[in-house]
């Protein structure tokens, strides 16, 4: 590869400078002359020496960056233009953020004002849920990955090493991400899931916070050793002033066991939204904002503006529900329904399990509209997150906006009914 002063044109894009050094290659940015925009290029050089073969298997592991992040369009990922090969190298072409990585900021030195931590890990939370919806697991979440950019935008890069669900599969064995950012099923080599990144991402929170990693070792040996076997020393040793609810949050996203962690990036993004509005100077129409993002993600909602979604949520409750509670029981009068947001709920009736809802669906409407007995118990198959609404609240808003809810709820039951569920 040539020498980084050397470089002036990479397929079509003009090199201004190098940005960035790994070991396999450079970041530089660049000008796209055609749209006439900055854009970040990252190169890739093979090993010297390489064999076909290899340069093959090297060229397949590069462009699965390309293949995983290009599928994704969302405003806390970095999104990637264009890929290709030019000379002796790989090229991926991305959106360039003027900013740094949160590496920066994991020095007790150079902490960030914890406001600001848990507002940008939110943000994170957002990307990895619109990644998982998408079936692209990341793998490797750690600050170095995680760019604040000088707008104060939070963008996840660099999925390289990232699992696509679909399609052909690029979960090979061996030991992925970086060691003390790796959760212990990786560690294991055990098959991982969306909650894989949400351990990484909590180790990343512990940092941030801390100024020292959840797990640190002489070598990649004891650190891997201390993910599986040891918890990090206690946040609140290390600094005392903070929240409780910030411990309780990294206990859970640092549980060893998967299902012990939270099952979804929304189930850490609302505990941190909670933390958040701990704050005395937090307003609550900020944390609302943010959870329009993802309240207008789930199907029920397609049809409804954000402006009548910010109504909605004048007349219903945010609740979180843990694993095996009954929300709604069969035989009782109670004219509540529901609309899940994040999590699972089995449906039971007569003691018999009879299906699994996923999050985005409206359950409990019937007895709303009929003012009936419920004729089903709902139980929360893991931690789950609600929009719970009552006939009260709801009659005080629009007409508009309650036809969109009567609707959606036809179309709900004419669903079921096709299904016969």
């Amino acid at each position: 590869m040539a020498k980084p002063q050397d470089i002036k044109n990479i397929g079509r894009y003009e090199i201004l400078k190098q940005v960035g050094q790994g070991s396999r290659g450079a970041v530089y940015l660049g000008r796209d002359p055609y749209i006439e925009r900055q854009v970040a290029v990252k190169v890739y050089r093979f090993p010297e020496n390489a064999g076909p073969e290899e340069v093959a298997k090297y060229q397949k592991k590069f462009f699965v960056e390309a293949q995983s992040a290009g599928r994704l369009t969302h405003p806390n990922i970095v999104a990637i233009y264009d890929a290709g090969l030019h000379q002796d190298f790989c090229y991926i072409t991305m959106e360039y953020v003027d900013g740094s990585t949160l590496e920066r900021y994991c020095d007790r030195q150079s902490l960030l004002p914890f406001e600001k931590v848990l507002k940008g890990v939110f943000r994170v939370c957002k990307g990895l849920e619109y990644a998982h919806q998408n079936d692209v697991i990341h793998r490797d979440i750690k600050p170095s990955n995680i760019i604040l950019s000088s707008a104060g935008q939070v963008k996840i890069t660099d999925f390289s090493i990232a699992y696509i669900k679909r399609g052909p599969s690029t979960l090979v064995k061996g030991l992925f991400g970086s060691p003390s950012y790796m959760s212990p099923e990786q560690v294991k080599e055990e098959p991982i899931t969306e909650n894989s990144d949400l351990f990484s991402l909590g180790s990343v929170l512990y940092e941030l916070l801390t100024g020292k990693k959840a797990f640190e070792g002489e070598s990649e040996y004891s650190i891997m050793y201390k993910i599986v076997n040891e918890d990090p020393v206690p946040v609140l040793e290390i600094r005392p002033e903070l929240p409780k609810v910030v411990a309780q949050i990294l206990d859970k996203a640092l549980a060893k066991n998967p299902s012990e962690r939270y099952q979804s990036s929304m189930d850490f993004a609302y505990d941190l939204r909670l933390a958040l509005r701990s704050l005395r100077d937090t307003p609550r129409e900020t944390h609302d904002s943010e959870l329009l993002s993802y309240v207008q993600g789930l199907p029920f909602f397609t049809t409804f503006t954000e402006s009548q979604i910010n109504q909605i949520f004048s007349a219903c409750n945010v609740i979180r529900v843990e694993k095996d509670k009954t929300i709604i029981e069969e035989g009782e009068i109670e004219d509540s329904f529901y609309i899940l947001v994040s999590g699972q709920v089995i449906v039971r009736k007569g003691g018999k399990d009879l299906t699994t809802l996923d999050k985005g669906v409206v359950f409990g409407e019937m007895a709303y509209l009929t003012g009936e007995a419920r004729t089903a118990t709902i139980i929360s198959k893991g931690d789950c997150i609600l929009l719970k609404f009552s006939s009260t609240l709801l009659n005080r808003l629009s007409e508009s906006i309650q036809l969109l809810f009567f609707k959606n709820f036809t179309q709900t039951i004419i669903r079921r009914l096709s299904k016969g569920t």
